[in-house]
C-alpha cells in the first residue's frame, strides 16, 4: 500500500484549504498534517535542483516559478506519484535482455493520483523534489521514466538511512542514473568485453565440453569489475578481496588477475606431471589468485581472489575475515583502503543460508568490513531451476533489503549503465560504509556446464539464448552506429587475441606451462611447509615465573574507575591467588595466561563465538560489562605494548558463517591466534561444510595454511545427544598426511601450552580441541606453575602416581583414555584402592603419539592387559580409527608395545551420541568402570 494513499479518498478542496492554511501558519493545522505537509518540505530540501537542460532544451529553474501550481492537493499527488516511480519502477525498467518489461503499471498511472494528460502542462513545485525546481509534469515524468525505467531497476527507498536515501536519490535523479563517457572510455568497454568472449570461445573450440563454466551471457560483470576497482582506487582503496564460485571463474583468473594464458591451457591440456608432494590439488575453477593490478589511471591496486569448493556461497564469510584481517594488518580503522567483492548466482543466493549469514555479520562490531560490494551474475536459471521454482521473492536479491543498502537490478546487454551502477554502488560503499549489490541480470549461454543440454529443462529459454546478440555485438553494434569505432576495428580485437591464445595454446602443448608462486610470501614470510616430523619437534611455549607472575597480577587487577560486577571481584582474586601461590590453578586460569602471555609477546589475540566472551559456563569473564554503564573491558588487554590486543566477539547466533569468518581471518594473518568456540561441541554440526572443504582440506587443495583453533566442548555428562559430543570422530575421519591436529586436552597447563605451540610454530595446521564442561571446576584438574614455567607441551600424560619403576613393574593393566573420562577413571581407582592399575592419558589423538605412548607402555612391561577406554559409543569416539587406521591395524601396535594386544571398554554402538535420560547416563558409565576395573 502507497504511503499516502489515504489521501485519494479525501476532499481535494478540503486539502487545499489546509494547506494554504499551513503555508499561511503551520501551527493553525492538526499535527498530522503538519507532519504531512513538512515532510514535502523536506522532500525539497534534499533534493537541490540540478543546473542542467533537459532533453527538449527547455532549462530548469531552482525558483519556484510565477506558474507554479497552488494547488495544494494536485502538489501532493504529485508528489506521491514521485514517490510511486522511487518504489515501484523498476517493474517497468528495462533490464532484462531476453524480456520486455511490461507495457504499464497500474500504481505509476497518472489516474490513480487524480491526475490526467490534460495536467501533463501544468507546472508543479513538487518539481523540485526531483530536482527540476517548479516544472511540468510532462518534464517530472522523462526524469523519472529515464531514472527508474531505463536499463537500471532502483531499490532504494528500503534504505532506512534518510542521509544515505537522499544522497542516492540526488545521484541518480541528478543525472538520469547515467554516465557521459568518452570514446576511450568505451572503446576500453568494448576491449573488455572482448576479451570475455574471446577467451571464452576459444575454449569451447578447442577444448569441446570441457567443463570450466564459461560466463558467457554475463560478460558484463568484467566492466562491472573494472569500474568499481578504477573508482575504487580514485576513493582510496589500495586492495580488493574477491571471492566467487565457478561461473565465470577461468575468465576473471584471466582477463582481470592476469594468469598467463599457458598456464591456463596446460590444466586443459593435462599433460603436466602428477604431483602429491603439496598436497591432493583442486579443479581449475575452484582455484584462487593474487595480484598487484595497475590501472588505466597509473595507480596500483593489489587483488585477492579466494580459493572456493563446490560449495558456491560458502566462501562469503571467508573473504570477510580475509577482510577484517586485512585492514587489520593495514591499520585501516576507517575500513577504506580493503574492500571485499562478493560474486553470487541468482539461485544460490536466494536460496543459500549462508548468504543471510554473511549479511547479517555486515554490522556487527566485530566483523564489519566496512561494507561489501555484491555482485550478482543473474543467469535466471539454477542449474536447471527455473526463477519460480527456486525462490519465493520478485528478485533473488531480496534478502539485500534487510541491509540499509542500494539494490540496483542492470540489464547485462547495457554495458554503460553496468560501469555506472557499479561506480555509483562503489562511492556509496565508500561514504556510508554499508553493502552495496549489483544484479547484473543476463543469460548463461550453455547449460550448467559446457556438457549440459539446458533445453532439455528450458526449452523456451535457450530457444530466445540461441538467437541473441552476445554482449560484445550489442555493444559493437552501437559504437559503430555511433562512429565511435568501426567494424573493421572491432573485428582486429578478436583476431588479435584469438592469435595470441592460439600461440599460447601450442605452447602448452608443447610444454606444460607453470606459474610457481609460493603461498609463503608477503604476511606469510618466514613460515614453511612441515616434514611429517616436525609435527613432533619441540617447541618452547614456557613462560618464565616471574613473569607469568606478572602477568597474573595485571590481567586479574581490575582499575578501580571500573564498576565490576559484585559477584565478579572473588572471581579475579582467586585467580590471582592461585598464581601467586603456584597451585590449583584451574582452567580458565591457564586459558587466560595463554591469552596474555602472547598478547604481551606481540601476538594478536581473536576470540568469537556465541558468549566467548564469558563463556558459556562462565568460567572465562575475559570480556567485562561495566555494572553501572555497561561500557565494555577487556582486563588481559592489561599486558599489551600496543602491538598486539586481545580480542573477544561475541557472535550472533550462527555456526557457519562466524567459522568461517575466522577461518578466513586465520588464512590470512599467521602472526594471530585465532580461535571459534562453540556453546556446545556438537553445535560445530553448523558449519559442517567450513570444516570439510576448508579447515581440514584447504592446504591440501589449495596450498593456503590455517592456524585455526576450535574449541568445543565435549565430555559425557548426562546432557542429553548435543550437548555431550563434539563428534570427535569426524575430525578423526578427516585426518590425514598431519593436515590438522585433533586433542582431548586434560589439564589447564597442557591447554595453556598448545595454545602458545600454535603460534609459537614456524608453520600452521588448525587445532581441534575437545574442551571440557565440568572439568572447568574440577578439584583434580588444575595444573601447578611449575607446569607453566618448566614442562613443556604434552602428547601423552604418564600416570603421576607410576612415576617409580618398581610401582610400575606392579602394574598389570594399563587404561589408555583421552579427555574427561580420566577423571572418572581416577575417582574410581581411588574407590577401589586399585593399585595394579595404571591410568595413561592421551592428550593429542592426531597426529598419533606412537612413539611416545610406546615408550610411556613400555615402563609397564608386567602389565599384559592394555585396554582402551572411552566415554563415546564404539562406533564413534576415537577407537576405530586410532586403533584399526592410523596405527595400520593392531599389528603396529603390537611391534610398538612388545607383542601386547588392546582391548575395547566404553559404550557399545549406538546410532546417536548420547542417551538423553540422566539415569540412563549414570547407569551406562557406571557400566563403563566396572568394565574397566572388572575382571
Amino acid at each position: 500500500m502507497l504511503k499516502h494513499s489515504y489521501l485519494k479518498s479525501s476532499n481535494a478542496d478540503y486539502i487545499d484549504q489546509v494547506f494554504q492554511r499551513y503555508l499561511e501558519n503551520p501551527d493553525s493545522v492538526d499535527e498530522s498534517w503538519r507532519y504531512f505537509f513538512e515532510g514535502i518540505e523536506f522532500g525539497y530540501e534534499i533534493a537541490p535542483p540540478v543546473q542542467e537542460p533537459l532533453e527538449n532544451g527547455q532549462e530548469t529553474s531552482a525558483a519556484v516559478s510565477a506558474g507554479a501550481s497552488t494547488d495544494g492537493a494536485a502538489e501532493l499527488r504529485v508528489a506521491e506519484l514521485i514517490l510511486a516511480y522511487r518504489e515501484r519502477g523498476h517493474l517497468l525498467a528495462k533490464t532484462n535482455p531476453l524480456k520486455d518489461p511490461p507495457s504499464s503499471l497500474p500504481e505509476l498511472e497518472l489516474t490513480r493520483y487524480g491526475l490526467s494528460a490534460a495536467d501533463l502542462q501544468r507546472t508543479f513545485s513538487a518539481g523540485r523534489l526531483v530536482g527540476l525546481g517548479s516544472a511540468k509534469l510532462a518534464d517530472i515524468l522523462s526524469v523519472l521514466q529515464q531514472t527508474y525505467c531505463g536499463s537500471i531497476g532502483t531499490e532504494i527507498m528500503h534504505i532506512q538511512n534518510v542521509e544515505a536515501r537522499t544522497w542516492l536519490l540526488q545521484r541518480l535523479e541528478g543525472t538520469r542514473n547515467r554516465d557521459k563517457l568518452d570514446s576511450e572510455t568505451q572503446k576500453h568497454i568494448l576491449k573488455r568485453l572482448t576479451e570475455v568472449e574471446v577467451f571464452e570461445r576459444f575454449l569451447h573450440t578447442r577444448y569441446v565440453a570441457a567443463k570450466r563454466f564459461s560466463v558467457e551471457g554475463g560478460d558484463a560483470v568484467m566492466p562491472a569489475l573494472d569500474s568499481m576497482i578504477e573508482h575504487g582506487a580514485n576513493h582510496g582503496v589500495e586492495e580488493f578481496v574477491i571471492g566467487m564460485a565457478h561461473r565465470g571463474r577461468l575468465n576473471v583468473l584471466h582477463n582481470l588477475f592476469g594468469k598467463k594464458a599457458e598456464a591456463m591451457f596446460t590444466e586443459f591440456e593435462a599433460n603436466y606431471k602428477v604431483d602429491y608432494s603439496h598436497g591432493e590439488g583442486d579443479v581449475k575453477y575452484h582455484k584462487g589468485y593474487s595480484t598487484d593490478l595497475t590501472l588505466r589511471t597509473g595507480k596500483r591496486v593489489h587483488l585477492s581472489l579466494g580459493n572456493n569448493p563446490s560449495h558456491l556461497e560458502f566462501i562469503n564469510p571467508v573473504i570477510e575475515g580475509m577482510a577484517r584481517a586485512k585492514q587489520a594488518m593495514r591499520g585501516d580503522e576507517d575500513r577504506s583502503k580493503v574492500v571485499p567483492i562478493l560474486i553470487h548466482g541468482d539461485a544460490a543466493f536466494a536460496g543459500q543460508g549462508v548468504c543471510y549469514e554473511t549479511l547479517n555479520l555486515s554490522q556487527l562490531h566485530g566483523y564489519r568490513t566496512g561494507g561489501t560490494m555484491h555482485v550478482v551474475i543473474n543467469n535466471q536459471v539454477g542449474f536447471t531451476t527455473s526463477p519460480e521454482e527456486g525462490r519465493s521473492t520478485t528478485y533473488c536479491t531480496d534478502l539485500a533489503k534487510m541491509l540499509d543498502s542500494p539494490i540496483l537490478h542492470v540489464n547485462g546487454d547495457d554495458a554503460e549503465a553496468v560501469t555506472w551502477a557499479s561506480r555509483v554502488l562503489l562511492e556509496f560503499r565508500q561514504k556510508f560504509k554499508a553493502d552495496a549489490f549489483l544484479d547484473i541480470v543476463c543469460y548463461r549461454k550453455y547449460g550448467h556446464n559446457e556438457g549440459d543440454e539446458p533445453s532439455f529443462t528450458q526449452p523456451l529459454l535457450y530457444k530466445k539464448i540461441k538467437t541473441h546478440p552476445s554482449p560484445r555485438e550489442v555493444y559493437a553494434a552501437k559504437l559503430v552506429a555511433g562512429q565511435v569505432v568501426t567494424e573493421t576495428e572491432a573485428q582486429e580485437i578478436i583476431d588479435r587475441l584469438t592469435a595470441i591464445y592460439m600461440a599460447a595454446q601450442a605452447s602448452a602443448k608443447a610444454e606444460a606451462q607453470y606459474e610457481h608462486a609460493s603461498t609463503y610470501q608477503s604476511a606469510w614470510k618466514g613460515y614453511r611447509d612441515p616434514k611429517p616430523e616436525d609435527h613432533f619437534l619441540p617447541v618452547s611455549t614456557t613462560v618464565e615465573e616471574a613473569r607469568l607472575k606478572d602477568i597474573a597480577e595485571k590481567i586479574n587487577t581490575i582499575p578501580k574507575e571500573f564498576h565490576l560486577h559484585p559477584k565478579l571481584q572473588r572471581f579475579f582474586d582467586e585467580r590471582l591467588k592461585v598464581v601467586r601461590e603456584g597451585t590449583s590453578i584451574d582452567w580458565g586460569t591457564g586459558e587466560a595466561l595463554a591469552y596474555a602471555s602472547l598478547v604481551a609477546e606481540g601476538h594478536p589475540v581473536r576470540l568469537s563465538g556465541q558468549d566467548a566472551g564469558r563463556g558459556t559456563f562462565t568460567h572465562r569473564q575475559s570480556l567485562l560489562s561495566d555494572f553501572e554503564s555497561g561500557e565494555r573491558f577487556a582486563p588481559i588487554n592489561a599486558v599489551s605494548d600496543g602491538k598486539a590486543r586481545y580480542e573477544a566477539w561475541n557472535s550472533h547466533l550462527s555456526e557457519t558463517g562466524v567459522m568461517a569468518f575466522e577461518y578466513g581471518y586465520s588464512i590470512t594473518d599467521p602472526r594471530a591466534l585465532v580461535l571459534w568456540e562453540a556453546q556446545f561441541g556438537d553445535f560445530a554440526n553448523g558449519a559442517q561444510v567450513m570444516i570439510d572443504q576448508f579447515i581440514a582440506t584447504g592446504e591440501s587443495k589449495w596450498q593456503r595454511s590455517n592456524g585455526l583453533v576450535l574449541l568445543l566442548p565435549h565430555g559425557y555428562e548426562g546432557q542429553g545427544p548435543e550437548h555431550s559430543s563434539a563428534r570427535l570422530e569426524r575430525f578423526l575421519q578427516l585426518s590425514g598426511k598431519f593436515n590438522q591436529i585433533v586433542a582431548n586436552y586434560t589439564t589447564p597447563a597442557n591447554f595453556f601450552h598448545a595454545l602458545r605451540r600454535q603460534v609459537k610454530r614456524d608453520f600452521r595446521r588448525p587445532l581441534v580441541i575437545m574442551t571440557p564442561k565440568s572439568l572447568l571446576r574440577h578439584k583434580d584438574a588444575v595444573s601447578t606453575l611449575a607446569d607453566f614455567t618448566q614442562i613443556g607441551y604434552q602428547e601423552c600424560i604418564d600416570d603421576p602416581r607410576m612415576q617409580d619403576a618398581a610401582t610400575a613393574q606392579k602394574v598389570k593393566r594399563v587404561l589408555l583414555c583421552s579427555g574427561k573420562v580420566y577423571y572418572d577413571l581416577s575417582a574410581e581407582r581411588e574407590t577401589r584402592k586399585r593399585e595394579d592399575i595404571a591410568l595413561v592419558r592421551v592428550e593429542q589423538l592426531y597426529p598419533w603419539p606412537g612413539q611416545r605412548l610406546a615408550q610411556i607402555l613400555n615402563r609397564y612391561a608386567g602389565a599384559k592387559d592394555l585396554v582402551w577406554v572411552q566415554e563415546e559409543p564404539r562406533n564413534m569416539g576415537a577407537w576405530s580409527f586410532v586403533f584399526n587406521i592410523w596405527m595400520g591395524g593392531f599389528e603396529l601396535f603390537q611391534n610398538q608395545v612388545q607383542g601386547r594386544g588392546i582391548r575395547y571398554v566404553g559404550r557399545e554402538v549406538c546410532s546417536s551420541p548420547a542417551v538423553g535420560s540422566i539415569k540412563l547416563h549414570q547407569l551406562e558409565q557406571k557400566a563403563l568402570l566396572d568394565q574397566a576395573f572388572g575382571e
